[in-house]
């Protein structure tokens, strides 16, 4: 593929990366920023429970109350209400463009290499490739936790599997498109696919027994129903942003492709020599 043209679809990946993230926040905003207040909420309230405790402990050393040096609380620098929006909002589209940018190269890639498909039909089939390696699978083994849940001692290491599991996510999916290619001349496409797809089950399956689990993930009385709403959510905002960006940038690469298409076709009509 010549490089203007992956230029030019790089440019509407990151735009329709950009489209999805205005979507991906609408839906983070409705559905997800409620878990997201029910836990800062249980949070504050084992803090105030706990405050009682920790002051009786701290006086029964005869320590003055009224003149004691208790750390005061450090005031947020952003409120929780420009956290929730200009924040939210800043985050996700900035997800958004850059994953649609790297998607876009993985579709000027995979097109014409992963069977005869549109390119409408291939970004449907990047898209859905994206979000299956890069955040279902990862989701499956480290689910996603409302924020100061964890244990925050361990959040490095949290989150060093997490992304390890990502990794090791997408270089399973990338063998597993390259062993179905390779098997498909003897076994035909659709067994190929489905040899392909079953190897990338069982390895993935392999790697979640062995990794290690994040068994201090979730605070001990955590609300069962507010996690399972938070991981919900969170799983909704990844399913909308990847399947509009499916929508969206195989439109846009379906137009621009056969304008280009249509451009060179004419070109060479009138660099033909003429007939007789």
């Amino acid at each position: 593929m010549h490089a203007s043209t992956v230029r030019s679809l790089l440019v509407r990946g990151m735009l329709a990366g950009l489209i999805a993230g205005l979507f991906a926040f609408a839906v983070a905003y409705v559905v997800g920023e409620p878990p997201v207040n029910g836990s800062i909420a249980v949070e504050e309230a084992q803090a105030a429970q706990e405050a009682p405790a920790a002051h009786a402990a701290h006086s029964g050393h005869g320590g003055d109350a009224a003149a004691e040096p208790a750390e005061e609380e450090e005031e947020e620098g952003i409120s929780r209400s420009a956290q929730s929006t200009f924040g939210l909002a800043t985050g996700v589209l900035v997800y958004g463009v850059a994953l649609g940018g790297i998607a876009a190269l993985a579709f000027s890639f995979a097109l014409g290499r992963v069977g005869r498909f549109s390119p409408r039909a291939t970004a449907a089939l990047t898209a859905a490739a994206a979000f299956t390696t890069v955040y279902l699978v990862p989701f499956l083994k480290y689910p996603a936790t409302p924020p100061a849940v964890g244990n925050p001692d361990t959040i490095g290491k949290r989150t060093t599997l997490f992304f390890l599991m990502i990794l090791l996510s997408v270089l399973l999916g990338v063998a597993a498109v390259i062993a179905g290619r390779r098997l498909a001349p003897r076994l035909g496409n659709w067994n190929a696919t489905l040899a392909a797809g079953g190897g990338f089950i069982v390895v993935t399956a392999i790697a979640f027994a062995v990794l290690p689990d994040n068994t201090d993930a979730v605070a001990a009385g955590f609300p069962a129903a507010l996690l399972w709403e938070f991981r919900v959510a969170s799983l909704a905002v990844q399913a909308v942003m990847w399947a509009v960006f499916g929508i969206v940038f195989g439109a846009l690469a379906q137009k621009a492709l056969a304008a280009r298409t249509a451009a060179t076709d004419t070109k060479v009509q009138l660099g033909a020599p003429a007939a007789g």
